[in-house]
């Protein structure tokens, strides 16, 4: 293998994970939270729980939110894709694209091992905001997201170190 081919294949493998990953990533954290719990406003006296309680709630449980809302698309509150759970882990996005360029650049180099250091420190630096705080929306949005990280990035990692390897 050429030391040009090795460039490209490091650089490419690096890319895809970092930038294709964050779409996965929130993709699958958007059908996580489509079936998740829903707290909005109490159904109105002669309503039953299941039928919703205003033209949001329909819109949201037909797939369709509403992006007339004040600052863009309204995401609901509770789920692993709200508003809040997004709000108390800030900074997500962020450490979710140096997560993968890290997995991803630890099984490039062949070094495996590498992930469950990722793992720790994400998990290490997380601790106090998931322990804190009482909201099970907040500790899904970590593990799914976390999760479909990695998976993401361990496999465009095995996947460039394989054509390394050719």
């Amino acid at each position: 293998m050429t030391p040009l081919w090795g460039t490209v294949v490091v650089v490419a493998a690096l890319a895809v994970s970092a930038g294709l990953g964050w779409v996965a990533a929130a993709g699958v954290l958007r059908l996580a939270d489509r079936g998740g719990r829903r707290s909005g406003p109490a159904p109105r006296a002669g309503t039953s729980a299941a039928e919703p309680a205003n033209e949001h709630q329909r819109d949201y449980r037909k797939g369709r939110v509403n992006r007339r809302a004040k600052g863009g698309a309204s995401r609901g509150g509770d789920g692993p894709d709200g508003d809040r759970a997004r709000a108390k882990l800030r900074g997500g996005t962020w450490i979710g694209v140096l997560e993968r360029l890290a997995v991803t650049g630890t099984l490039l180099a062949g070094e495996p091992g590498g992930v469950a250091v990722v793992v720790a420190v994400k998990g290490l630096g997380r601790y106090p905001e998931l322990r804190a705080g009482d909201d099970p929306a907040v500790s899904e949005r970590f593990v799914i997201g976390t999760l479909a990280s990695l998976v993401w990035s361990a496999g465009v990692g095995v996947l460039g170190r394989w054509l390394l390897l050719r």
